[in-house]
């Protein structure tokens, strides 16, 4: 079976023959164009994964610094998901060190979305919410750090 086929019709034979064929430095018979594409689906799959919690860690901690009504019932479980994404960045980064970078180009964007979901769940009035970031990625990223409650 050709190996375009294999792609198309048992993805994980095809991921088992094409790193058997690595292995063996037999690169004359591997399904280069679908290898190319599946390591560049990879890197954006990762990129957006580590977003992704750069986006919730900022709606967590908006939450503990403008949430009064929630504050008191949620604060631990706010607490436990700072943790956590902050637990889910530092091991993206330490398996891909360059990711900080996209990180850092991406902050402002995430935090945006992370407001945008903050402002959703909260129905707090926006204008009272800054539009950029009153904390650095740095902070953000900080385990002991958190946002002073208003």
């Amino acid at each position: 079976m050709k190996l375009v086929t294999l792609y198309e019709t048992d993805y994980q034979r095809w991921i088992e023959k094409t790193l058997n064929q690595l292995g063996s430095h037999n690169f004359n018979n591997i399904d280069l164009e679908n290898l190319i594409e599946e390591l560049d689906s990879l890197g954006r799959s990762e990129k957006r994964a580590i977003a992704s919690y750069l986006m919730r860690l900022c709606e967590h901690l908006l939450k503990i610094k403008y949430w009064d009504s929630q504050r008191n019932a949620c604060i631990r479980g706010w607490n436990v998901e700072i943790a956590n994404f902050r637990i889910q960045i530092q091991e993206y980064l330490e398996a891909s060190p360059s990711l900080k970078q996209f990180l850092e180009e991406n902050f402002v964007k995430q935090y945006c979305n992370g407001r945008k979901l903050f402002l959703k769940a909260s129905e707090i009035d926006p204008g009272l919410i800054p539009e950029t970031p009153e904390f650095t990625l740095e902070q953000a990223l900080d385990e002991d750090w958190l946002p002073e409650h208003d």
